[in-house]
């Protein structure tokens, strides 16, 4: 089934006027919110929070969970809540797990035959029937000084004009897509779109740069990256090793309890800490460093492949995620990447109280999503 983005969020709820908007990210571990209002062109943050799932499912927190929509929408109640969130009017990710992004090669054609050829091209790339999914597309330009961003042109209502031959080809379940309007309908809240969270951390992490720059994702249950040039997302791979198998790695060395190796994990990283004889921190850092190293492994492989393929080196990579806050990564990613490494500050996009710099830089990796989400309400409301 082929459709506009534009119909689906209209789908979802009016995009009534509202003076502050939510950015919704239901991740495998923890739910996200950022509430943002705008202030003479200027994203003010208001308020944000985070809650595990774990406990949910009588699980410890750090454990990815699959969870009822009643019983997340019930978490992500608490969150608002304990969080004093008062929009109501809000914006939703999908999990790229959930999606599927892929760029593809079709014939030059105009956009009313771009409509019949894509449903079925897209046969090739999904591995479910079409009727379970819904799809979108936009092409991507040639033109070097076209600086239109992909995640832009998805939300346009008209097509775009045929520049080019490659096509950036997206999928969503239905079946998500059913499971979320549930969660945001018991939760109160009006979801005036919805989008996958690729495009959201884009928005949030990336500056306005021609190179090619990848982003990597550290996530719970998966590890995401994006090849991302000229605001376009040109390659995605996903990764299914996270922060839960690092814990559990961690555990497992050090015959720890789950709840203690997350709690160390978060605290001290790859720091070595004074509560540890130096045998022992040598023993948390190598248990740490046996998954992440198989990460930045990927990332390598995935930056290698993107230079044969394009021609093109990635001379930078940003990490975000909630991976991406565990004290010491920024140093061991650079000795172990091939590029340039930084890690993503998304609340810079916003102004907060002074006091709370030092806070929102170390926990910014873990809100790239919901910040995006903001954003992406605030620019176009």
């Amino acid at each position: 089934m082929a459709f506009s983005f534009g119909d689906l969020f209209k789908s979802f709820g009016g995009a009534g006027a509202e003076a502050s908007v939510l950015g919704v990210d239901i991740g495998a571990a923890s739910i996200k919110v950022v509430q943002l209002r705008s202030s003479r062109g200027t994203a003010i943050l208001e308020t944000y929070g985070e809650i595990a799932l774990g406990p949910y499912a009588k699980m410890p927190v750090g454990k990815v969970v699959k969870l009822t929509p009643e019983v997340t929408a019930q978490a992500l109640n608490d969150l608002m809540k304990e969080a004093n969130v008062t929009a109501k009017s809000a914006g939703i990710a999908i999990p790229f797990s959930s999606s599927l992004i892929n760029v593809i090669d079709l014939p030059k054609v105009d956009a009313e035959s771009l409509k019949r050829i894509v449903p079925i091209e897209a046969r090739k790339y999904i591995p479910v029937p079409v009727s379970e999914v819904s799809l979108d597309w936009s092409v991507i330009p040639q033109d070097e000084a076209q600086q239109d961003s992909a995640f832009d042109q998805l939300q346009q209502k008209t097509p775009s004009p045929v520049r080019g031959q490659e096509v950036l080809l997206v999928a969503i379940q239905n079946s998500t897509l059913k499971n979320y309007q549930t969660i945001m309908e018991i939760a109160g809240l009006t979801a005036n779109f919805v989008e996958i969270e690729i495009f959201s951390v884009v928005r949030s992490t990336l500056g306005h740069g021609l190179a090619p720059v990848m982003v990597v994702d550290l996530g719970a249950a998966t590890t995401k990256m994006y090849v991302v040039e000229r605001g376009i997302v040109r390659m995605t791979h996903l990764l299914t090793l996270g922060g839960q198998q690092t814990t559990e790695v961690l555990m497992r060395t050090m015959n720890w309890e789950f709840e203690k190796a997350e709690r160390i994990k978060r605290e001290r990283g790859l720091i070595e800490g004074s509560a540890f004889s130096a045998e022992e921190n040598a023993r948390i850092k190598e248990a740490l460093l046996s998954t992440l190293s198989r990460v930045f492994s990927e990332v390598n492989r995935v930056l290698l492949s993107y230079g044969q393929r394009y021609n093109k080196s990635v001379s930078q990579v940003i990490l975000t995620g909630g991976g991406a806050s565990l004290p010491g990564l920024a140093e061991v990613a650079r000795q172990q990447l091939s590029a340039q490494v930084s890690i993503a500050d998304p609340f810079s996009r916003t102004e907060a109280p002074a006091f709370l710099g030092n806070v929102l830089r170390e926990i910014g990796p873990a809100f790239s999503v919901p910040v995006g989400l903001g954003l992406r309400k605030l620019k176009h409301s």
